[in-house]
């Protein structure tokens, strides 16, 4: 894995352990930021921009599961 500041979506889909058409996915649907390089359709993600992306994914997640009822964020916890 690269430390470099901008990622390949190739990257992107080894850190958050999905497919590369799901990366590409996020990128063109606009829920994670990135830059198209170039004509070939070739995309960069700033690490910052895949940590944001992270940090709001967490926070989505805590509003959907606090709007559970009781019994079924239990269960899902389990």
């Amino acid at each position: 894995m690269t430390t470099e500041r901008f990622l390949t979506l190739a990257d992107v889909a080894e850190i958050l352990n999905i497919s590369m058409s799901q990366s590409y996915a996020l990128v063109r649907s606009g829920d994670l930021q990135g830059i198209q390089i170039g004509g070939r359709n070739q995309w960069r993600v700033e690490r910052t921009k895949l940590e944001e992306y992270i940090e709001q994914a967490y926070r989505r997640t805590a509003a959907q599961l606090a709007e559970l009822p009781a019994e079924l964020s239990e269960t899902a916890e389990r």
